[in-house]
């Protein structure tokens, strides 16, 4: 009889018997905050992970030193599997429902013909294919080659040694789980009666493949590398301290192998946006494991056109041509030394950067910007001033950056703040079926000349695919701003919908323009000095745009702002963007001008109720339950799915978006976190921080919407703890809350808001 207990589904109490899952060890207090920080976010999801003491672990493994052990996580759904009796099982499926496999045919060709489909040139013949997945490991560089992409890929050598019989393991009367020590680098697990111990060696140690750039040496198929225990033998040691039957052990064998990563050591998953009709399902670092839900999640897509769920951290778009070798070789030694490093929030991993930057990058960094990272992008995420802690110090609690974010948010709301937002992904959408092509692509109606709005690009099944501003600059001239982490993945999907109109033309703009925003109630004095347009309330109202000059540069000016506040945005070309900045800067001392970074941003557009793609919404949402109704126009005629949202109107959602405040003690949410109620998990936070204006963390969160009425009280987990949290009506604070013409002032709302929550 196994040894391990089975978990009722709905329950989480033990009903049977179980395999025996994997075990993290947890043997520092970093290690056991990093522990409840997983689990808070993991509660609700379907994958079952359970906390255990020391002496549930010693009796799973008996057999293990358990000297200032704090702990472990117990995941029971975990576990190894066998590589070739898998791939065999799959070969098996595969030819019963018709498959046709073919031993030693390397690809040796790839044409695409004017109907998308593909000639695959084979030693055998050529193949017709309706669809091409490029699934070829660590030939994956190679095959997207013949296909024109160059794909961000580097194998890496990765040994585990395998022992001989060990009495211990032998008289054990249960298989152990799988054991990760990350604070020893390295995993531990049985094979046979022996054990399999696999390192991950410091970046300085680890060997990458790097001479395999340019192609992988003719023949080589199931070779193995030399090994080199002298690389591992640090982390080897630390597993003999741990698993004392480790030392007398006879080493059986020494695997040293080729595992192909991508710069963030997760899998590149999905189409890719330069090449119509071409998959990709490449950078598996931790193997064949991955091989079923990978697959079935691109037979889907392939199969229904969209996504089952949202998986849009491993979209290949992630990464574009500025993903160089020297970047790839980089940030893939820092990813596998940092393997098992401590995982905190706003984490930031500083090899191969910089990549993309802005004209204003060390103009800003000379102010003190604090940078992060997306999509290649430096972002400014807060700013020091003389006297602040400017170090990383990442924290699962409040940190360093706390009270410079609320100086920029106080700044804002009171007199005009600037921000680089040149990561924005810029789309330019012409010609005689712009029109017709995007007023399909979206949701909304297509804003009249010298407008903008807020639209949005859902899926056949009515899922928010994408949230982009549209800007209507001449009949059949549209510009469309998107995040700058989806910048492909938005592409990709205008391009492919595109072929089915005639005349569209879609140009990506957003290497060739930077983007300024002001924000505030002094915005509109400012910019007033430095241009001779009318941008008084009536001459360039809220959602307009218009072709300018700004301190004498030319820029296309939207008037709007992610704060909330009054605020414009300027796409410069990168040759004057420079100039821009200092023209800003200089008249706007008078105006007590300062810099906002991201953080405060974030803070900002929660506090007005802004929603974010890839958090409150998502390819896991239809916009209803996102809140996004005034958005949705279904009397406008025919758009992707509009039958689905039509459909969907005749049933009750069963969980809606709500806002909530937390009462908390120097931790904030952040997103992914889970809700109770009532000792369940019920729901789960998309965003949160700290606002500084309400004073007090709040965040935005999917719950039943029998538990959705204002006033409710749930309870969200943050780092192992719970916090009682409150629905309430939103926004927090108003829109252009801080103009002077409103009736009410920014703290009469908050304090409204505080007497009528019972704060």
């Amino acid at each position: 009889m196994n040894f391990y207990p089975q978990l009722e589904k709905e329950t989480g109490q033990i009903v049977g018997f179980h395999r025996p899952g994997s075990i993290r060890i947890l043997s520092t207090n970093d290690r056991v905050n990093e522990a409840k920080y997983q689990l808070s976010r993991g509660g609700w999801h379907s994958a079952y992970m359970k906390f255990m003491n020391p002496d549930e672990i010693h009796e799973m493994v008996p057999y293990m030193n358990m000297d200032g052990i704090h702990g472990g996580i117990w995941t029971p759904g975990d576990g190894h599997t066998d590589p070739y009796s898998l791939t065999q099982a799959f070969a098996i499926g595969a030819r019963k429902w018709g498959a046709e496999i073919y031993l030693s045919s390397p690809v040796e060709g790839l044409t695409q013909k004017e109907d998308g489909t593909w000639d695959v040139q084979t030693p055998h013949g050529m193949i017709n294919a309706k669809h091409v997945v490029n699934a070829s490991g660590f030939w994956g560089r190679e095959i997207g080659k013949m296909v024109g992409v160059e794909h961000p890929l580097i194998p890496i050598h990765h040994q585990y040694l395998v022992t001989s019989t060990i009495p211990e393991v032998q008289q054990c009367k249960h298989e152990i789980p799988v054991m990760r020590d990350l604070e020893g680098s390295y995993y531990l697990r049985q094979e046979k009666q022996g054990l399999v111990v696999g390192p991950y060696e410091r970046a300085e140690k680890m060997r990458l493949q790097d001479d395999w750039w340019d192609g992988v040496p003719p023949g080589f198929g199931k070779e193995l590398y030399e090994s080199d225990l002298d690389r591992i033998m640090e982390n080897v040691e630390v597993a003999m301290e741990r698993f004392p039957c480790v030392k007398d052990a006879d080493i059986a064998s020494v695997v040293s192998g080729p595992i192909t990563y991508t710069p963030d050591i997760l899998p590149m998953l999905g189409p890719m946006p330069e090449v119509h009709n071409y998959w990709c399902a490449i950078g598996f670092g931790y193997g064949v494991i991955h091989a079923g839900g990978a697959g079935k999640y691109l037979a889907d897509w392939i199969q229904n056109g969209e996504p089952t769920y949202d998986l849009n951290e491993l979209d290949p778009g992630r990464y574009g041509k500025w993903t160089n070798r020297e970047y790839v070789l980089a940030k893939a030694r820092e990813s596998y030394g940092f393997n098992n490093l401590v995982g905190f929030p706003k984490e930031e991993r500083y090899a191969g950067r910089p990549m993309r930057l802005s004209p204003f990058y060390e103009k800003l960094k000379a102010a003190g910007a604090q940078h992060t990272f997306s999509a290649g992008w430096e972002v400014p995420k807060w700013y020091a001033q003389d006297g602040d802690d400017a170090s990383y110090k990442p924290s699962y609690f409040r940190t360093n950056w706390h009270e410079p974010v609320g100086r920029e948010i106080k700044n804002t709301m009171e007199n005009v703040s600037v921000a680089d937002i040149s990561a924005f992904a810029k789309i330019s959408i012409k010609g005689n079926g712009a029109t017709k092509f995007l007023d399909y692509m979206v949701a909304n109606k297509l804003p009249k000349i010298g407008k903008s709005n807020v639209s949005h690009m859902l899926s056949p099944k009515g899922k928010v695919y994408a949230e982009v501003t549209v800007s209507t600059l001449s009949d059949n001239h549209y510009y469309v701003i998107t995040g700058g982490g989806v910048e492909y993945h938005d592409i990709r999907w205008l391009q492919e919908h595109a072929r089915n109109f005639s005349d569209v033309q879609i140009t990506n703009e957003t290497d060739d323009f930077a983007t300024l925003s002001i924000n505030g109630p002094k915005s509109r004095a400012l910019l007033q000095e430095l241009t001779d347009s009318d941008v008084s309330e009536n001459g360039f109202k809220f959602m307009e745009n218009k072709h300018m000059k700004v301190g004498g540069i030319d820029v296309l000016a939207l008037c709007v702002s992610y704060t909330g506040e009054l605020g414009w945005e300027f796409y410069v070309a990168n040759d004057q963007a420079s100039a821009l900045y200092d023209a800003i800067m200089d008249t706007g001392q008078k105006h007590g001008i300062g810099h906002i970074g991201g953080y405060a941003i974030n803070s900002m557009r929660l506090e007005k109720g802004f929603r974010l793609w890839g958090a409150e919404m998502n390819m896991d949402v239809n916009p209803y339950a996102a809140g996004l109704d005034f958005f949705i126009k279904l009397k406008k005629g025919d758009f992707i799915g509009r039958d689905a949202l039509i459909e969907s109107r005749k049933t009750i959602p069963t969980r809606r978006l709500v806002a909530m405040v937390v009462d908390t003690d120097n931790i904030d949410p952040e997103g992914n976190e889970s809700i109770w109620y009532m000792g369940k998990v019920v729901g789960n936070t998309t965003s949160g921080c700290y606002s500084h204006n309400f004073g007090t963390s709040i965040c935005y969160a999917y719950v039943p919407t029998y538990l959705d009425p204002v006033g409710s009280q749930l309870e969200v987990e943050l780092v192992g703890k719970k916090y009682k949290c409150t629905i309430v009506e939103e926004p927090f604070i108003p829109m252009e809350a801080s103009r002077r013409r409103m009736k009410k002032t920014v703290q009469q709302c908050m304090d409204e808001k505080r007497k009528e929550i019972g704060f």
